[in-house]
């Protein structure tokens, strides 16, 4: 792609649609450690809602396109009850939690993918310490501009997200002092973290240009930013979740990103142009910063105003603004599951 040359997004005529992606520790049974026999049970499956990572400890399920997050969830959980009958002969098992606690990094084995060994020469050490383990939630726009003004207005519920999801507080058997360790691992590569500002699609097809001109990038899978867009399946990808430890909170965690996407659409009419204000970059910054740190007990800042306001507070008051869209998509339960996350 030259400078010039545009880059087409596959809008989606059913906006709102989900698709989720979550990926998985593989443990031998017995020891609950690590191993790399992720191939093996790819090779054995056949399945194409499985799918390799760059170690060969890690395997991800992928759904098909989904009306809402109990269709999502309900998919997932096919995927995963035929791939615990099969691992089980195997003498494997299963977590998703962000990072396993005790497990060096050092020891994961490469997956033979070229683009994966590219990788390690180009990032070195940074790329190694990649043995992470997250959940993509993928929801379908209608446009590329509406990719934008979603993407933007979504900045401002990163630091939620990741508090919701917080499940990566150890690093090879370390307590580190933060509810999510995992994201920072990401954050160490230079297309990834934050994404730079954009307004609209054809900004945004810019920048693509120049990071594809200068060889920061080769595509678009070597964006790694907390939200991208994702042309080619027509949705925005919200990147910044730890993996889950249950079925249930992801489902409840999707069901949040499904209806806060909802509730910005009913809320479009105090858009500017066309798309939504992100967050000033430094508050971003460190609102995503206090949420690796302290989770739901972080403080965060208002955009507006400058003042402090618990994150936890904030994600119930969010809840209860979305609670009719809520009751209309049959979101109780997972409603309920999130005011319990929070509880606890």
């Amino acid at each position: 792609m030259t400078q010039h040359e545009p880059l087409p997004f596959a809008g989606n005529a059913r906006a709102f649609t989900l698709g989720v992606e979550m990926e998985l520790q593989v443990l031998d049974a017995t020891t609950l450690r690590l191993t790399p026999q992720a191939p093996l049970l790819l090779e054995r499956m056949a399945d194409p809602h499985l799918a390799k990572e760059m170690y060969q400890s890690t395997i991800e399920l992928i759904t098909g396109i989904c009306t809402d997050a109990v269709d999502a969830c309900e998919d997932l959980g096919r995927t995963f009850g035929r791939l615990v009958s099969s691992a089980r002969s195997m003498g494997l098992t299963f977590s998703g939690t962000g990072t396993n606690p005790v497990a060096d990094y050092n020891e994961r084995v490469v997956s033979p993918v070229p683009r994966y060994h590219d990788l390690l020469d180009k990032n070195q050490w940074m790329i190694r310490r990649m043995a992470v383990y997250g959940l993509h939630i993928h929801i379908g726009m209608p446009s590329g501009d509406a990719c934008i003004r979603f993407l933007n207005q979504f900045m401002h519920a990163v630091p939620h997200l990741i508090a919701l999801s917080a499940s990566s507080p150890f690093w090879r058997g370390t307590d580190t002092g933060m509810a999510a360790c995992r994201p920072t691992v990401y954050e160490a590569h230079p297309t990834a973290g934050i994404p730079p500002p954009v307004h609209d699609w054809y900004q945004f097809q810019k920048l693509y240009a120049e990071l594809l001109r200068t060889g920061s990038i080769q595509s678009m899978k070597d964006i790694w930013w907390d939200l991208r867009p994702s042309p080619g399946y027509g949705t925005l990808e919200l990147r910044m979740c730890d993996g889950p430890a249950t079925l249930r909170e992801l489902e409840a965690i999707v069901a949040f990103a499904h209806a806060q996407a909802l509730l910005f659409q009913e809320e479009q009419d105090t858009f500017t142009g066309t798309s939504a204000k992100p967050p000033k970059r430094w508050i971003a910054r460190e609102n995503k910063w206090r949420a690796l740190r302290y989770g739901l007990d972080a403080q965060i800042i208002d955009h507006h105003t400058l003042e402090q306001r618990a994150l936890r507070t904030d994600i119930l008051d969010r809840l209860e603004r979305m609670a009719p869209l809520g009751r209309s998509l049959g979101y109780e339960a997972q409603f309920a599951c999130l005011r319990e996350i929070c509880s606890r």
